[in-house]
């Protein structure tokens, strides 16, 4: 069988999330909240692959090698690698000095606006349901506490 490898990978994913997730039915609620929400799925998804895998007993997999474009010119691409660096480095930054609960809007609707050339009515509400998710999942409903960034907490919100 030449998917054996992806077979053997399956199983075992699948056997390490069903332990995760019977493991962690023991433990209190909110403890075992992080893990039955990643393990489930995994175990799906494990479970899709392992399907997929006996439904094709035939099926030759093989491996690809990693090749950059020819069609982008090398200036264009390491403009936009160095965009998507300073962008990933802006959003640490501004955890670090506004902290999740403020950072996390003001990023998307600098990167929306900025970079996705997005209108403002977009921009907003965009923001403003990923606000309204992340504020009521993680503040009100597994009541997380965030820390206040640097500058928050220098100016006395915290």
């Amino acid at each position: 069988m030449h998917n054996r490898a992806s077979l053997v990978l399956g199983v075992g994913v699948m056997l390490l999330a069903a332990y995760a997730t019977f493991a962690a039915l023991a433990w209190p609620w909110k403890a075992a909240l992080f893990p039955i929400f990643i393990s489930v799925p995994l175990f799906c998804l494990a479970a899709a692959e392992v399907v997929w895998t006996l439904a094709r007993p035939g099926a030759r997999v093989e491996a690809k090698d990693f090749q950059f474009s020819g069609e982008v010119p090398p200036d264009v691409a390491r403009r936009r690698t160095l965009t998507g660096f300073a962008w990933i480095g802006g959003f640490f930054v501004i955890i670090l000095l506004a902290g999740f609960p403020v950072g996390v809007p003001l990023f998307l609707l600098a990167y929306l606006r900025l970079q996705g050339k997005e209108s403002w009515v977009l921009s907003i509400v965009l923001t403003a349901l990923v606000w309204a998710v992340f504020y009521g999942l993680f503040d009100r409903t597994l009541h997380l506490p965030f820390p206040a960034g640097w500058l928050l907490a220098w100016l006395g919100f915290d």
